[in-house]
């Protein structure tokens, strides 16, 4: 018999175990799989001939096996799983047998709820389904890139290069070992790191990412989120894609000032003030470009800093005022880590950092903050904010970037309380 009807045949053997197995039954069809492709894993298509991915039974052992194979027990579990290995298939099934039991693939460091185990299967919720994974691919840590995310500390962070940070002018580029790390497309440039020569140095270590200057940034992407699921907001990515521009290039002010020279000239005279007012700085662009995308950069101020600035103004042009990108009150979004152990954190340096401009007579727009899920947001351990500073139509000269850099200093002093 041929292996194209074998396979016909073994699928409707595990459709016929599926419809009166209550272990294998778990309520999800084709229409779930469809509903997966619109979430937050990738398709059976997509996934074909990825690495590390679980190996399809040969059908040959299929037609000697399969028909006689019993459904394994489970018994109870609890906690947190995570992926271990990309292109990991999720099935609806206990069973390699039939490519119809795949629900959709996950990557490394994804993270699942365990509710059973078999001797070689994991049971586990996922978007409100009861699926299985290969014991072979899931681990009790959190995971990325084959090794459990790094302590990270200021004082103790180095580059790649081995270079202790404790160097003034040390170049930091992205270590592969740091957590998230692989999830970057565009990494092969270098931050800098500045030591404070003040007398009252404060050992805060603070990144200041000045927005956009990533030359063909928007030509590449890169996941929103790390466990792939879908933006919850709009923005200059619409909400539900799971996927955004690496580094998108900017807007133009209305007198024809790229976007990007305006945060790079406000970042350096924030470094001066922060240099001399004892902070440490990490400078992630101090030129036209720098090749780190938003994921790299961010991974940079996990590893390096004790917070993450990210200057911006945004793309109206009505000289709104300033305000933060504050985390979106949507529960799925705040349970998913990094942000769930994080998002109070960058709100509190936001509002600190509104604060710090309104007492430096800066203009501030509504409330002060705009909820937006932003891929910087998503990926930071270290509190951390993209500050829109105006818009296209705001005043950007030497005098009002000053103004704006005496109430960022302000709003980062209050928020550490020095």
């Amino acid at each position: 018999m041929s292996r194209v009807r074998w396979k016909k045949k073994a699928a409707a053997v595990l459709a016929a175990a599926v419809a009166g197995t209550a272990v294998w039954g778990c309520g999800t069809g084709s229409a779930a799989r469809e509903s997966a492709v619109r979430g937050n894993v990738v398709t059976e298509t997509a996934q074909k001939g990825g690495s590390g991915n679980e190996e399809m039974l040969d059908l040959s052992q299929t037609e000697r096996t399969f028909a006689q194979a019993p459904a394994p027990a489970f018994t109870e579990a609890s906690g947190t799983v995570y992926i271990k290995g990309n292109q990991v298939r999720l099935r609806t099934a206990p069973s390699t047998a039939d490519d119809s039991t795949i629900y959709g693939v996950l990557n490394q460091g994804a993270a699942l709820t365990r509710t059973g185990d078999s001797d070689d299967w994991c049971r586990v919720s996922y978007q409100g389904q009861v699926l299985y994974v290969s014991k072979t691919y899931i681990s009790d840590q959190a995971l990325s890139s084959g090794a459990p995310a790094p302590s990270q500390s200021s004082s103790a962070a180095g580059t790649s290069s081995g270079t202790a940070l404790s160097e003034n002018g040390s170049q930091i580029t992205v270590d592969p070992s740091w957590q998230f790390a692989d999830y970057s497309a565009i990494k092969t440039g270098a931050a800098v790191f500045y030591r404070s020569s003040a007398a009252n140095r404060k050992e805060i270590t603070v990144c200041v990412n000045a927005g956009h200057g990533t030359s063909g940034g928007e030509s590449v992407k890169t996941y929103c989120h790390p466990d792939g699921s879908p933006k919850v907001t709009s923005g200059s990515t619409v909400s539900g894609a799971t996927k955004a521009s690496a580094v998108s290039s900017g807007m133009t002010f209305s007198d024809g000032t790229p976007e990007r020279d305006v945060t790079l000239a406000l970042a350096l005279v924030l470094k001066d003030k922060l240099l001399a007012s004892g902070y440490d700085v990490v400078m992630i662009r101090e030129s036209d470009d720098v090749q780190l995308d938003n994921i790299a950069r961010t991974v940079i101020a996990n590893n390096t800093s004790d917070c993450h600035i990210a200057l911006h103004w945004d793309s109206t042009a009505s000289d709104k005022g300033a305000f933060y990108m504050s985390v979106p009150d949507v529960a799925s979004y705040r349970a998913m880590e990094p942000v769930a152990s994080n998002w109070q954190k960058h709100n509190a340096l936001g509002e600190s950092l509104v604060a710090g401009l309104r007492s430096a007579g800066v203009k501030i727009f509504s409330g002060g903050s705009m909820a937006m899920d932003l891929t910087q947001t998503s990926y930071s351990t270290v509190p951390s904010v993209d500050i829109e500073l105006g818009d296209k139509a705001s005043d950007h000269s030497a005098a009002a970037l000053n103004i704006l850099a005496e109430g960022l200093l302000t709003g980062i002093g209050n928020y550490f309380g020095v």
